[in-house]
Parts: structure tokens; C-alpha cells; sequence
């Protein structure tokens, strides 16, 4: 077994080994994970933080070893708390890093990719937040542009955005909306839910297709379009814009 971590800003994680493939998320500086496969060009990966599959280039992150890989799995989490930042290596070569982006082995100051040693002395979260700022964190990605797959402030999917909020509570949730469904606490009813808590919305089928965040006051925040605030009710989601309902409520889970 092979191991591996991200040493750029956001790689993409595709479908297929081929650059024309579906982009299906995105892999952030200091994200590590399962080399399952390598080929000539492409390796297919699992990632460690929710067990996501698909496939990087080769080119586009590092090897580690598996005692560096069990060593990150038992470390305490240190996460870029700012939209945009950089780490600097002993070049002074600058590598921008996003919101949610992981901080292997920080110290000082200092953190640790393989061999080479980078300075960040921007702001990090660490360990669990109180459910009452899942919210706030949340309005750090308003108005961000949709993107199919994309888990950044500069573009990001409906799934994407509650899985990185909750990764800045000290919470993990699974990759995709129908995955994360099967997390958490079935709620009956809109008037039991919390701030934080999760909406489920399905399609024609019956399938599970797209999930925001509960606000108080029966609004909701979302990534349609873009990351927006709307109305929510029994029916599901009321576009503020459109003056009609976009999305079919099919469930409320409460994970914390």
C-alpha cells in the first residue's frame, strides 16, 4: 500500500484517470490519504478524512510513508481558519491555501510536508466548536460560486459546503448529499431542528440530490447557483429570488 499527501493549494479529484474527466471533489493542501492504485500517470485514492475515492495526478501530491500517515491519523487537526492564505517555503516560495485546508504537524508556526519544512502564521481552528457556530462559519462562504465537486470559496457544491462547516466545528461529515443522510438523527418535524442541523431535499425518484443548513427563523442556507440564503418549510426550500419552491424537503438529520 501506498500513501500520499496533497501538497498543492486544490487538486482535483476526478471520476476517471483522464483530465476530461468529471470533476467529483477536491483534494486541499494537506489532506492525506490510500494510494489504491498507480498507473503511469494517475493514481485512484481514498482519502483519510471521509473515505472519498477518485483520482489525482500523479504530478499533483507526494508520497509518505505509512508511519507519516499513521502519525497524521493520530494528530490533532489543525485547520486554515482564513479564506485565503499562504505557507512559505525555505525559498520564500508562497503557496496559496484556502479555508479548510489542513496544517500537518503545525508548530510554531512551522508545519511538515515530507521533507520540506513551510511557515504559516495565519489564523487555525482546532478541536470542536459549539453547534452555534456552525452558522457563522457558514456565512464565510456566501455568495461563492457553485461548482460541481468543489469544496473552496471559490467554488463549491451543496454537499461540499456542510462537509467543510462541519470540518471547522471539529465534525466529519461524509463526501456527498445522499452519504450524508445516512448520518445523524431523523427529525419529524422543521420546528425541531437547530441552527446547524441538515435538510435533505430529493428528485423526481425519490433520490437524494441536494442539503443546506438550517438557520433560525425557517431560512436556510444552501450553494444553488451560488451559496444563498432562502425560506424553508414543510414544502422545502422557497427561492427568494424566483418567488417559488427549487427544492422537495425529504428529511432533517441532527449529527451533533
Amino acid at each position: 500500500m501506498l500513501y500520499g499527501i496533497c501538497n498543492l493549494s486544490i487538486v482535483s479529484l476526478r471520476l476517471e484517470p483522464s483530465d476530461q474527466s468529471e470533476l467529483i471533489s477536491q483534494v486541499l493542501f494537506g489532506e492525506y490519504f490510500k494510494v489504491l492504485e498507480k498507473r503511469v500517470h494517475w493514481s485512484k485514492i481514498r482519502l483519510e478524512f471521509d473515505n472519498y475515492e477518485g483520482w489525482i495526478d500523479n504530478k499533483q501530491y507526494l508520497e509518505i510513508t505509512k508511519e507519516q500517515y499513521d502519525e497524521l491519523s493520530i494528530s490533532e487537526v489543525k485547520i486554515s481558519n482564513e479564506l485565503i492564505n499562504f505557507i512559505s517555503d525555505s525559498n520564500q516560495n508562497l503557496i496559496p491555501i484556502s479555508l479548510g485546508s489542513s496544517l500537518p504537524f503545525l508548530k510554531n508556526n512551522f508545519l511538515k510536508i515530507g521533507s520540506t519544512e513551510f511557515n504559516y502564521d495565519g489564523d487555525v481552528t482546532v478541536g470542536i466548536k459549539d453547534k452555534s457556530k456552525i452558522i457563522e462559519l457558514a456565512f464565510m462562504y456566501l455568495n461563492t460560486p457553485y461548482l460541481w465537486g468543489g469544496k473552496t470559496p471559490f467554488g463549491i457544491d451543496c454537499s461540499g459546503l456542510t462537509q467543510m462547516v462541519y470540518k471547522l466545528c471539529g465534525y466529519k461529515l461524509l463526501r456527498g448529499a445522499a452519504e450524508q443522510a445516512t448520518q445523524g438523527e431523523v427529525l419529524s418535524f422543521i420546528e425541531e431542528s437547530e441552527p446547524g442541523d441538515l435538510a435533505f431535499f430529493d428528485d423526481k425518484e425519490g433520490n437524494i440530490v441536494h442539503v443546506g443548513l438550517i438557520m433560525s427563523d425557517n431560512y436556510i442556507i444552501h450553494a444553488y447557483g451560488k451559496v444563498r440564503i432562502d425560506r424553508i418549510d414543510h414544502s422545502g426550500i422557497y427561492n427568494i429570488d424566483s418567488k417559488r419552491h427549487t427544492h422537495k424537503l425529504r428529511v432533517i438529520k441532527k449529527v451533533i
